[in-house]
C-alpha cells in the first residue's frame, strides 16, 4: 500500500512522542507508507536519536516529496526543553497538532489520521474550557455530530472485542437521562457499518442493557423496557442483525467467543473495562461516522514514565495497522 499517514504528536511531556516514533519505525518495513508526524521537529529529532531509531526524518515541504518519514510543525515556535509534565504549552501545541492533521484530512491529503494521547485536563487548563475529547474535537472540525467511538483489540489467541459506545464523556448519574433511541441507533448502525468497513463476512451486534441483568424485566429499572428493547425492535426492522438488551456481565463473553462481531455498551466503563481487561496492549480506539479515517491509541499520557524510554508502542503500532488496513480497504 502506498499513501499518506499523518499522526498527530500529542502531549510532548507525556510518553506521546515516543510511542509515535517507536511505532512508525516498527511499522515503516512492512509497506511503502508515507508518515507525517505533526508535532515539534526538534523534540522528535532529540527523541529518534535518544532512542537510537535513526529514522531519516526530513521536513515536510509538500507531498511529492521523496522519503518516508516526514515532519510538520503547525506551531511557529518551537517547544522549549525539559518542559514540566502537563505544561500549557505542550498542550496548546497538542490541539494545534490535532487541528492540523484533521483539516488535511478534510483536504484529502492523508489517506487517515492517528492521534497520539493528549491530556484533556492540561488542555481544559491552558484555556481550552470546551475540550471534552479528541473524538468531540474532531467531530465539531469536521462537522458532524453522528459520530461514536469504537475500541476494539484481540487477546493472545486473537480473539476480537469490538465496543461502540452509546454514551461517552458523562458522569454515570446522567446516563440515563442523556441515553436515547437516536443514541442507541447511531451506534448500533456506526458499529455494523464497521464491521462492513473491515470486510467482516457479518454484522451481527450485540446491544447491553443498562441495569443488572438487563434489567430483571423492570426490576431493577425500566430503560431497557421503555428505550432500548424499542430501539432494538425498529432496527431489526430496518434488517439490521442486532440482538439485545442483554445482560453487561456476560454479552462480552460471547462476544470474545465469536458469537457477536460488535457490543454497543450504554456507557463508557461498561464497554472500556472488558476490552482492556483482554486488549490492555493492543486496543485501538476508533471514531465512527467521521469523514476520514481517525484511529488512535487506547492508552494516556502515562507522565509518570515520559523520558525514560521504556513506554510500549504495542498500541500505538494496533492503531496505525487499523488506519492502512481501512484505508486501503476504502481504496
Amino acid at each position: 500500500m502506498t499513501g499518506w499517514v499523518g499522526i498527530s504528536l500529542g502531549d510532548v511531556t507525556g510518553i506521546s512522542p515516543e510511542v509515535a516514533l517507536k511505532a512508525v519505525a516498527a511499522e515503516a518495513q512492512n509497506d511503502k507508507i508515507k508518515y507525517l508526524l505533526i508535532g515539534d521537529e526538534n523534540i522528535l529529532s532529540s527523541l529518534n536519536k535518544k532512542l537510537s531509531l535513526n529514522l531519516p526524518l526530513k521536513r515536510f515541504s509538500n507531498y511529492g516529496d521523496t522519503g518516508s518519514f516526514f515532519v510538520t510543525n503547525p506551531v511557529a515556535e518551537k517547544l522549549p526543553d525539559n518542559l514540566p509534565p502537563g505544561s500549557p504549552a505542550a498542550a496548546n501545541a497538542s490541539v494545534s497538532c490535532l487541528h492540523d492533521g484533521t483539516h488535511r484530512c478534510l483536504r484529502h491529503e492523508l489517506d487517515a489520521l492517528v492521534t497520539a494521547p493528549v491530556n484533556k485536563k492540561s488542555i481544559i487548563r491552558a484555556g481550552h474550557k470546551k475540550f471534552v475529547g479528541q473524538t468531540e474535537f474532531l467531530s465539531a472540525i469536521a462537522g458532524t455530530d453522528r459520530t461514536a467511538m469504537m475500541l476494539l483489540g484481540h487477546d493472545d489467541k486473537n480473539r476480537w472485542l469490538r465496543v461502540t459506545l452509546a454514551t461517552i464523556h458523562i458522569p454515570i448519574k446522567t446516563v440515563s437521562e442523556k441515553l436515547t433511541a437516536e443514541k442507541i441507533s447511531l451506534a448500533v448502525e456506526l458499529a455494523a457499518q464497521a464491521c462492513r468497513d473491515l470486510k467482516l463476512p457479518r454484522a451481527k451486534i450485540a446491544v447491553c442493557g443498562l441495569n443488572p441483568h438487563a434489567g430483571e424485566g423492570g426490576e431493577f429499572g425500566d430503560e431497557e423496557i421503555k428505550i432500548i428493547s424499542p430501539t432494538i425492535l425498529a432496527l431489526q426492522k430496518k434488517g439490521v442483525d442486532v440482538t439485545g438488551p442483554l445482560s453487561g456481565d456476560t454479552v462480552f463473553h460471547h462476544a470474545l467467543q465469536g458469537d457477536f462481531d460488535a457490543v454497543v455498551a450504554m456507557y463508557h466503563d461498561q464497554g472500556l473495562a472488558p476490552l482492556k481487561a483482554v486488549a490492555f496492549d493492543t486496543g485501538v480506539n476508533w471514531t465512527l461516522g467521521l469523514p476520514f479515517i481517525r484511529t488512535s491509541p487506547d492508552h494516556g499520557t502515562a507522565y509518570n514514565i515520559a523520558g525514560k524510554g521504556i513506554a510500549n508502542p504495542s498500541s500505538m503500532i494496533a492503531a496505525i495497522r487499523l488506519a492502512k488496513q481501512l484505508a486501503k480497504n476504502k481504496r
